[in-house]
């Protein structure tokens, strides 16, 4: 896999990913819970609101990096709102 730039910052998200998945697929087993329905008008569970803010995320950062000049830890601080905000409202 030499055409990919492995560097620490690469595998430390990719390993984040991975931890989540495996810490709802956790959850979901061991405390199943039924869906509810919040500001989008849809059920959603966990996993969808993970989904969302994992989509949303992404979008952030690549408006963050087409629009913005400042550091990208600043874009890392509006997710973390935008994730307390979507676990929280949707």
């Amino acid at each position: 896999m030499a055409w990919m730039a492995w560097t620490t910052e690469t595998a430390i998200f990719f390993g984040v990913i991975a931890a989540l998945l495996a810490t709802f697929t956790f959850l979901a087993i061991r405390f199943p819970e039924t869906p509810r329905t919040g500001v989008l008008g849809i059920e959603t569970t966990r996993g969808d609101r993970l989904f969302i803010t994992l989509l949303g995320s992404a979008f952030i950062n690549l408006a963050w990096l087409a629009l913005s000049g400042a550091p990208q830890p600043w874009a890392l601080a509006i997710c973390l709102v935008y994730a307390a905000a979507v676990f929280r409202w949707v």
